[in-house]
């Protein structure tokens, strides 16, 4: 079968991996240069196979409170004539209950599992290097009480292999020496040892190459313009280069997939939400981490790779606007310099900010639509990498008229 797959971050490579292992003649269009140039170039590096959850959570109305008014808050929502955006962030806020969180988690945390097995598969096949480090990540909290609901959170979580250990600074300190700078910043933390972090753009490259090397065309440079439906069918895809057919298409456009399925008359509900990241030069510093860290206060995650230190974080309600704004851009910079101030060079850091696909649960769109031969592979959120090779492996098994081996439950594409 010949199949279409819309989109070459880090989903959309995958998916192409996988439909191509299934037997299907496979062609990516991206409108980029090369493979994962877009949210998946610079974010925050981990692949959160123990620790994937929703954002939407009971914690997240407090902390709108706590920091209402103020330009470097982890949630900013800069609110425009626009509905889309308000309806978007009512569902959102709906799904920040205990009950709807911990239902989502589940879910997440099974996907996710599944996803990481699927993504060590194909590191071993494939043979790919992408800096990546297997020594976990941990979660550190400044205050008891948030570090306790946090544990408490954890209990619903059943498999035993994503239970955190709930550590102490010592003990804190001994995972993560790097922190000893900080250590009168928190209490202590959630360690998940089996979590990995790494270049989530190197990973996209190289498992691009390896799809390419086993027969998938990337036209790259190529700017889908519209989807071409005729009854319950898309028949085409128009480009900046021609009109494409195939038999089925995937559509892993990120952000952008509502700008092009609402024509054709499907609806779904995924708002861009803006990221900021910095990456720091490590070279001649002696305090940068080796571990993955996550502060839970500010919302801003490290990872070290390739002679970098990488910090990413915030979350912005702005519409599709990419641009840096340098405020956002300085306070992922200051939470980094606060936990590691001897971690790289803060005065070489470059900025960088991207879209990430969010629906309101927080959990991706993964089947088919109402149109027979149309997939969506998106709305994966802040945990594109994370998902990417669990999803790319479903979506694969359903165009090719199997159910799939993993478990979407949660994740159907009607569920809104």
């Amino acid at each position: 079968m010949k199949v279409l797959v819309l989109g070459a971050g880090v989903v959309g490579t995958a998916a192409a991996y996988y439909l191509n292992r299934a037997g299907h003649e496979v062609t990516v269009i991206e409108r980029q240069n090369a493979a994962g140039m877009e949210t998946s170039f610079a974010n925050g590096g981990h692949v959160s196979a123990f620790t994937a959850r929703p954002w939407a959570s009971p914690t997240v109305p407090r902390m709108l409170v706590k920091w209402f008014g103020r330009e470097d808050a982890p949630y900013l929502v800069r609110l425009r004539p626009e509905l889309r955006q308000w309806l978007w962030g009512l569902r959102f806020m709906r799904n920040c209950t205990t009950a709807r969180h911990m239902k989502m988690a589940r879910h997440m945390v099974r996907l996710s599992m599944d996803s990481f097995e699927a993504l060590k598969e194909v590191r071993e096949r494939e043979h790919l290097d992408y800096d990546q480090r297997a020594n976990g990540v941990l979660h550190v909290y400044r205050s008891q009480k948030a570090l306790d609901e946090a544990a408490g959170g954890e209990r619903v979580i059943e498999d035993p292999r994503a239970r955190s250990e709930v550590v102490d600074m010592n003990r804190a300190l001994a995972i993560e020496p790097a922190l000893d700078q900080a250590r009168q910043l928190y209490v202590g933390g959630l360690y998940f040892a089996h979590d990995e972090t790494g270049d989530a753009h190197k990973f996209s490259t190289e498992l691009a190459a390896a799809a390419a090397r086993h027969g998938v065309v990337f036209n790259y440079g190529t700017t889908v313009r519209a989807l071409v439906r005729e009854g319950d069918r898309i028949v085409a895809v128009e480009t900046d280069r021609g009109r494409l057919s195939a038999d089925a298409v995937v559509l892993s456009l990120g952000a952008e997939g509502p700008l092009f399925l609402r024509p054709v008359g499907i609806d779904v509900p995924i708002y861009p939400v803006k990221g900021y990241s910095v990456t720091l030069p490590t070279e001649g510093y002696n305090g940068t981490p080796s571990v993955g860290i996550h502060d839970q206060e500010i919302r801003v995650v490290t990872s070290t790779y390739g002679g970098r230190l990488r910090a990413a974080g915030t979350a912005e309600l702005v519409g599709y606007d990419r641009t840096i704004t340098p405020s956002r851009a300085d306070a992922v910079l200051r939470g980094v310099m606060q936990m590691f101030p001897s971690g790289g060079d803060a005065s070489r850091a470059e900025r960088w900010t991207g879209l990430r696909p969010m629906t309101p649960d927080c959990a991706p769109l993964i089947g088919r639509t109402k149109l027979s031969n149309l997939y969506l592979d998106t709305g994966h959120g802040s945990l594109g990498w994370t998902l990417a090779c669990g999803s790319g492996r479903a979506i694969a098994d359903l165009v090719s008229g199997k159910k799939s081996e993993i478990d979407l439950t949660g994740f159907e594409v009607d569920r809104f």
